[in-house]
This record gives C-alpha cells, structure tokens and sequence, in this order.
C-alpha cells in the first residue's frame, strides 16, 4: 500500500495567505498529503475552511492543530479541558518535569514535544515513555534544530534525540517526524525527513513509519472522536430511531 506522507508541524502565517499558499504547494510537490499546522484558540471556523480549501485545491490533506504552552499540571488541564474537541491534533511543548509527567499520562494529548535543545531541559525519560505507552502520546520530533545547528551543539543535540528515540522503541511510543519550519528554503521531502531521522538512531522502516503512518493514526482516531457517532473509545453509535 502507497505510503500517505505527512507533516503534522508546519508552522505557517495565516495572516501571509500568500506565503502560506506557497508552503502549502511546496509541501504537495514534495510529495507530502496532509499537513497539520498549529492554530491560535481563537481562530475562526470560515479561516479554517478556507486553508483547508486551499489544501484540497493542491491535493494535500489539512489537519487542526494546537500547541499547548502550559506552565503548571492545573493549568495543562484547563486548556485540555477547553480545547481538546476544538482541534484534530493536540501537542503539548514540554518546558517542565511536571507538565511533562502530566501531558504524558493524558489520554487527550497526542503529541510530546521538548523544544528544548540543552539535554538537561528535555524530559523524555523511562518514567515519561512508560506513562506514554499506557496514553498513546507519540513524541514528536522536529528537524528544524538538526537542519540550522553547527558542531557541537548539533551533535548534543543528536545524542539526546538518540537516547530518546531509544527510550520509545523499548516501551512501544510512536515517533512523529515533523518539520517545525516556516520557510520554504527548509522543506524537506519525506524521505530526506526519515534520512535525517536515521541520524538519531532510527531504521529505515520506523524512520518512514515516523513521516507517515504514525501521523495519520493520530488524525484518523481523532477525526473518529471528534464524529457525531463517538460515544466512548470502542463504543459509536451504528443507527438511531424508534426501530433500534
């Protein structure tokens, strides 16, 4: 079966239809079929539908995004609680021990991301990976840093994306390999995403997984939670009337 490649963190300009129109054309011509960007909460329902418009129009697949930027558990669990049917893909920036222990276990969260590159404010550890693999959180990784970072500080880098990237095979936590750029000089196509992702310890097989097939599982569960017919995970609704 085809492999339908995905890109879940673009991070595009609404404001620049322009500009966004160009991503959203580069990313189809790299051979990539749904994309995700991150939105603001307030975001309007006819904006969203006339990106996503602009997406079918070039053969590429839209996807709802938030980032969440909590500071504290209580304040992770506010946001969730108001903005998770809002939106086909939650992500949670990791900056704390606490909020990561609290996004990881969260059956809401779909993806883990530590945009932190000094190793010592990265939290994607044994203990976070097991709460992970009991919530299906994926941990998401974005290649910008590798793309941009020189010496030193790029091979710090690779060691801790080695070391977590390790630490989620051994407990069964599904990699997603995004982009995270805004500009089109830093495109990739999928499989020089998965390249890169070989640079961290990744085989070939997982790298292509980590640009495709894991990316889509998240959309699809989510689009079937976000449906009139989900009642609880396992349970949806098969018809309604007097005749059930």
């Amino acid at each position: 079966m085809k492999r339908v490649f995905a890109d879940l963190h673009l991070r595009l300009n609404m404001k620049d239809r322009s500009a966004t129109l160009r991503m959203v054309n580069k990313a189809a011509k790299l051979g990539y079929r749904l994309i995700a960007m991150p939105l603001a909460p307030e975001t309007r329902t006819e904006e969203i539908t006339k990106l996503r418009e602009a997406c079918n129009e070039s053969g590429i697949e839209f996807a709802t995004r938030i980032d969440l930027r909590p500071r504290t558990q209580n304040e992770l669990m506010r946001q969730l609680r108001w903005l998770r049917r809002r939106f086909e893909v939650v992500c949670v920036a990791c900056e704390n021990k606490a909020v990561a222990r609290q996004a990881a276990k969260d059956r809401r969260v779909d993806l883990l991301n530590f945009p932190f590159l000094d190793f010592r404010n990265r939290f994607f550890d044994r203990a976070e990976a097991e709460l992970s693999s009991n919530s299906l959180a994926a941990l998401e990784i974005d290649v910008k840093p590798l793309l941009l970072l020189e010496g030193p500080a790029r091979i710090r880098l690779l060691s801790s994306l080695h070391r977590e990237a390790a630490i989620a095979k051994k407990f069964h936590v599904p990699i997603v390999v995004s982009s995270g750029v805004s500009e089109e000089r830093l495109l990739r196509k999928p499989r020089e995403m998965a390249a890169l992702a070989f640079l961290f310890g990744l085989d070939e097989d997982s790298a292509l997984k980590a640009v495709s097939q894991n990316a889509n599982a998240i959309i699809k569960r989510n689009r079937e939670k976000l449906g009139s017919k989900f009642v609880a995970p396992g349970i949806r609704i098969v018809k309604e009337g007097k005749d059930c």
